[in-house]
């Protein structure tokens, strides 16, 4: 049995019902000419001004090809964008590549929503749940919800390489999401130093977890992102996870969450490519365009920029891994003693008692991994058992943690390949 559907044996794992916002009735369509049956992709883009990058986002949308070079049928996607609160000329270029692109399924929706209403979370939770009553209106259950931005540049195969995944067994698959080139090359000093080496210690970390925590479901090669620029979800999946959840921001990251407490199949794909614009002021308060602003704020203060170590992050791998192991023994009806919980309670940094409790709970190992992360913040036992460092040291860090890992993977390959032989040679020697 994979790890990412196990749940306890007592009884089946309570899935999130269906969040009523999903199939509400009640909630306005945002589109009521009916879907192509050929349909099998609902791509949604929120837009708010973004008039200077809104012709080349929707280009990239309309030139889709195969993986094999070839057009990608016209009649298998559709785009939904929702132009809410514009004050420049969003609206019109996109009606304008509308009428200049008569064959590409594309509806637009303009709307002013109120203020209580006006931010990304709500407006990518609004273009979500229609995708998601489009695609079930044709019966789609493994139909994908694909999400970009209005500021992003999508790749030629990025419909073909999201369904190549789909087909895969993925329930939801990440694209890497690059800066524009352009956009990076004019950024401060600093401040592009600081993306640079974010990318490479996030990938290192992506890296290494596929050595010390290893999941079936998102093997290397892999990355570390889960963002809106390039998010898609199967429609099936999307419901059963609740939908998109009703924050601020990160709403992606919310909905990634999501997902993991019902353990969907989540594939972090390299092959799934968007670029986006490297612009400081956005239209969140806690996107790509607040963090390039904040590090020029901490270039301009000559402040460091501090993470995690790499020795904390091996360690919190290896603790997942070998809750990941008690956990399967537990699912094969095995019943830990005091002395194994005591043991994973320590290398956790929480408490045996609340362990014992979780672990006699019925729910997927997902919502676990997230409770023992919230318990791990108030007991503040892991966060005294480390300090942060500079990004620069917990990436010499990581690259020796790797490089060990890489070693102890070897040997272990090696010590099973000698066994293999040795069984060969006493199968053909018989004593």
């Amino acid at each position: 049995m994979s790890l990412a559907g196990a749940t306890t044996p007592m009884q089946t794992s309570p899935i999130k019902a269906v969040d009523a916002h999903v199939v509400s009735a009640s909630e306005d369509f945002l589109v009521h000419t009916p879907p192509l049956p050929q349909c099998e992709v609902c791509i949604i883009v929120p837009v708010r001004n973004e008039a200077a990058t809104l012709a080349t986002t929707l280009s990239a949308l309309a030139k889709q090809t195969d993986l094999n070079g070839y057009v990608f049928e016209r009649d298998r996607y559709e785009i939904i964008l929702l132009a809410n609160n514009c004050s420049d000329a969003s609206a019109a270029i996109a009606h304008r590549f509308a009428e200049h692109h008569s064959d590409l399924n594309l509806h637009i929706v303009e709307r002013t929503l109120p203020p209580q209403e006006a931010y990304i979370g709500r407006v990518r939770q609004l273009l979500m749940n229609e995708a998601h009553r489009r695609l079930s209106q044709l019966g789609r259950k493994r139909g994908v919800i694909a999400s970009t931005d209005g500021d992003s540049r999508v790749s030629s195969t990025w419909i073909a390489a999201i369904l190549e995944e789909i087909a895969n067994g993925a329930d939801a698959v990440g694209g890497r999401i690059m800066l524009d080139p352009v956009g990076l090359a004019q950024l401060a000093p600093y401040t592009r130093a600081c993306h640079l080496r974010e990318v490479g210690y996030r990938s290192l970390i992506a890296e290494l977890e596929s050595y010390l925590d290893p999941n079936p479901d998102d093997p290397a090669p892999r990355h570390f992102q889960h963002y809106g620029a390039s998010f898609a979800v199967t429609a099936e999946i999307y419901a059963q996870a609740g939908g998109m959840p009703l924050v601020r921001t990160p709403e992606d990251v919310a909905l990634y969450k999501a997902l993991q407490r019902v353990n969907a199949r989540f594939r972090h794909s390299p092959k799934v490519r968007v670029t986006t614009s490297a612009r400081q002021i956005g239209r969140t308060e806690l996107g790509l365009a607040n963090q390039l602003s904040v590090w020029t704020a901490m270039g301009q203060q000559h402040q460091p920029f501090l993470v995690e170590s790499g020795t904390e992050v091996a360690a919190r791998l290896r603790s997942r891994y070998q809750l990941r192991l008690l956990w399967e023994k537990i699912l094969c009806g095995h019943q830990p003693s005091d002395r194994e919980v005591q043991s994973m309670a320590q290398q956790l940094g929480i408490t045996a008692d609340w362990l014992q409790t979780q672990l006699t709970q019925p729910q997927t190992l997902g919502l676990l991994m997230e409770q023992i992360e919230h318990r791990q913040q108030q007991e503040q036992i892991w966060s005294q058992r480390w300090s942060k460092v500079s990004i620069e040291q917990a990436i010499q860090q990581l690259r020796l943690e790797l490089h060990c890992a890489k070693q102890t993977s070897r040997t272990s390959e090696l010590s099973l390949f000698r066994g293999c032989l040795k069984s060969i040679r006493c199968c053909r020697n018989p004593p």
